[in-house]
């Protein structure tokens, strides 16, 4: 491929770095403290080192370029606004009539075509909500939980807790009756949003949660609703009863201060009970604020809302769109169903997880394989010639779209501008492929709850994929050493380290949990993320690797599992993964959820007969040549001796949320799967001794 002009050879330059580097996940250019240790100019750069000296003395610490003199902790253009409320305020002032909340789905159940409220409307149910809670004795600081899906009373109900100084605590649905009940204790919650199916759960250990005095309905029509006992000391009223008593009796608004906490967004974690984030007014507007100056959302974009609010992610990306005056369409509620929402709904923004980005790309591709030689030929040549033109900086003939491109994007709904990924690494090949068939830009952040949600994300115009952009402008980066994974400041070529990150988005700790925010904050205020990470060329931050979960073999070797399970499932037979070794053996063994489609067809070409998937996965012989694969999927990533496994065990149900091995950030459980797979495990570990009875030294 050639380049002309110096932009684009230093372009040339720079991805060979960094295809380089994806080969086996280490650093290819560390962008020193000196210019001129980079062979790339100043406008190559998207983030700077800043002229401070740290304790540590080696690691500097970075700085978007977008803000290289400070930190911002407001909107540029708007810095009155200090809180959620502030936000919404300036929304409706601006945007009264335009569409805010829209719906498919009916009171009587039935699915139609969209309806929508205006931002005005909003405000007035808001407004009835919050007057509605005081009204049922509910007083200004209290904190209301939300059991229920997206959709649009979620919002209306955070609004008004952001309007009444209450705090608003999400519910997760997925984390099952025991989460739910230790969070509400936990929090102390006063009243509780639910609809009829979240209800019947309250209501089974009703009498564990004493700190309830009030739960209002949404969906559930006041006829319908149970009756407690006079002495129970709590109220269930519905939605819409909620909202007359609150406008015959309205209250004026208390507004919170930027300081005030306006949400505990517990995480669902791996181990333990959940840990609730404290986030500030003034932690959600930073970070935002910060995102704004790399993304826009526009009064004329239409969002489609379906990953939980629960969440960061999404509670961030709302906030935006408040901001922008954005139209916001939910799913029907069934992730089922979400293709043929987007279809009436033509949404022009779009935010996803890898997880739904890699069927999309697993659907395209399958459907091109099947399409026949011709139609092939042409979507490779088109698919070739439009990624040559991105990456060269040029516009791609509008041909390839009108011939091959238009009927993807229609998958879409076929206006989508903006997509983006988040909560997981977006694997640089499905970026590349969203790119070209999408025709819009597709950008990757990175990010936590603790942080209210983006740390990095890619530039606008950077085309670069496998890195997660540079700093928010609203925080500070640094890397720190971790000797017992091998990752320092003295290594070579290239120094890496821990993500810590500074600035007014960290979190004011877990509530009531002291000993846990010591953990993870130090003394200076930088927040330890857990993440192993390296500065690519032009000040790009790449994840590199996970400190946390890290375990040790008999041999003393240390094992990042995730790294492992993101390598092999790069394999084609492997859905999911899950890794597991321990300090009594030497070696790793594997349990993988099979790809259905993939094992079929595999079992169908070797003339394999079974009766059900499960008895396939059960063939030594299968299992033999899964493991093949794995190991080359395994050496071309280039892992180390020890960090291959040695035995693998297939099952054919998914790990999920309902088998209790997931968490709702589809993150895997690793206690929960240690000992929902101890047998499968014990066996794979009985067989690795007995073909190799004295353990080899790796």
């Amino acid at each position: 491929m050639e380049f002309s002009s110096p932009a684009q050879r230093r372009l040339q330059t720079l991805r060979s770095h960094v295809d380089s580097s994806q080969a086996d996940d280490q650093p290819s250019l560390f962008l020193n403290a000196t210019a001129s240790a980079s062979p790339f100019s100043n406008e190559d750069s998207y983030s700077i080192v800043l002229p401070e000296k740290l304790d540590t003395g080696i690691w500097n610490v970075h700085r978007s370029a977008k803000s290289p003199t400070k930190l911002f902790s407001r909107f540029p253009n708007h810095p009155e606004i200090g809180t959620l409320h502030d936000n919404f305020v300036h929304a409706v002032e601006t945007y009264p009539d335009n569409k805010y909340l829209g719906t498919r789905a009916r009171p009587d159940g039935t699915i139609g075509e969209y309806t929508w409220m205006t931002y005005a409307e909003t405000a007035s149910a808001r407004q009835a909500i919050g007057s509605g809670l005081i009204y049922n004795g509910i007083n200004h600081g209290a904190c209301v939980g939300l059991y229920f899906v997206n959709r649009p009373e979620w919002l209306a109900v955070d609004h008004a807790c952001a309007a009444y100084s209450f705090i608003s605590v999400p519910l997760y649905d997925t984390l099952g009756p025991d989460a739910v009940k230790f969070v509400v204790n936990h929090a102390t919650l006063q009243a509780i949003f639910c609809v009829p199916q979240t209800l019947n759960t309250l209501l089974s250990f009703l009498s564990e949660i004493p700190t309830i005095r009030l739960v209002v309905v949404v969906g559930g029509a006041d006829e319908n609703l149970p009756s407690l006992p006079p002495g129970s000391g709590v109220k269930i009223v519905s939605y819409q009863k909620l909202l007359s008593q609150g406008r015959s009796s309205v209250h004026p608004f208390s507004p919170p201060k930027p300081e005030d906490i306006a949400t505990i967004c517990y995480t669902s974690g791996t181990t333990g009970t959940p840990k609730g984030a404290m986030l500030s007014h003034e932690n959600l507007i930073s970070n935002v604020a910060g995102s704004s100056l790399s993304i826009n959302f526009l009064p004329d974009d239409i969002y489609i809302s379906y990953l939980p609010l629960a969440h960061i992610y999404e509670r961030s990306n709302q906030i935006m769109g408040v901001y922008g005056g954005v139209s916001i369409g939910f799913y029907q509620g069934d992730i089922m169903k979400l293709m043929d929402d987007l279809a009436v709904l033509r949404p022009t923004v779009f935010c996803s997880v890898p997880r739904l980005y890699n069927r999309v790309y697993d659907g395209i591709t399958s459907a091109v394989k099947s399409s026949g030689v011709t139609k092939r030929r042409l979507f490779q040549l088109a698919y070739n010639s439009k990624k040559k033109a991105i990456l060269n900086g040029r516009c791609p003939s509008p041909l390839w779209d009108k011939l091959v491109f238009n009927k993807i994007k229609e998958k879409l709904g076929g206006r989508v501008r903006f997509m983006g990924s988040g909560a997981s690494p977006l694997s640089p090949d499905v970026m590349d492929f969203l790119r070209v068939c999408f025709g819009c830009s597709v950008r990757e952040g990175y990010g936590m709850t603790e942080t209210s949600c983006v740390i990095s994300s890619m530039d606008e115009g950077d085309n670069l994929s496998g890195h997660v952009g540079s700093p928010n402008p609203a925080c500070e980066v640094k890397l720190v050493d971790v000797p017992e994974m091998n990752y320092t400041s003295e290594d070579q070529p290239y120094p890496r380290g821990e993500i810590c990150v500074r600035g007014p988005i960290i979190f004011k700790g877990y509530y009531k949990d002291e000993e846990q925010t010591k953990e993870i904050m130090d003394e200076d205020g930088w927040l330890h993320t857990g993440d192993i990470g390296l500065w690519l060329p032009g000040g790009r931050l790449k994840i590199i690797d996970r400190k946390k979960n890290i375990f040790k073999l008999a041999q003393g070797e240390y094992i990042a599992p995730e790294k492992i399970e993101n390598v092999y499932t790069k394999c084609r037979f492997v859905s999911q993964c899950f890794i597991h070794g321990d300090s009594f053996n030497s070696s790793l063994v594997a349990i993988v959820a099979v790809d259905p489609d993939v094992m079929k067809d595999w079992a169908a070409s070797e003339g394999i007969k079974y009766e059900n998937l499960a008895q396939l996965c059960k063939d030594p012989k299968v299992r033999k040549a899964v493991l093949a694969e794995m190991d080359i999927v395994g050496r071309e990533a280039q892992l180390r001796g020890f960090e291959f496994a040695k035995a693998v065990t297939l099952v054919p149900e998914p790990f999920t949320l309902e088998n209790g091995l997931l968490t709702p950030t589809f993150k895997v459980k690793r206690p929960q799967a240690k000992a929902y797979f101890a047998e499968a495990i014990s066996k794979m570990y009985a067989e690795i001794a007995s073909s190799d009875p004295v353990p080899s030294k790796l």
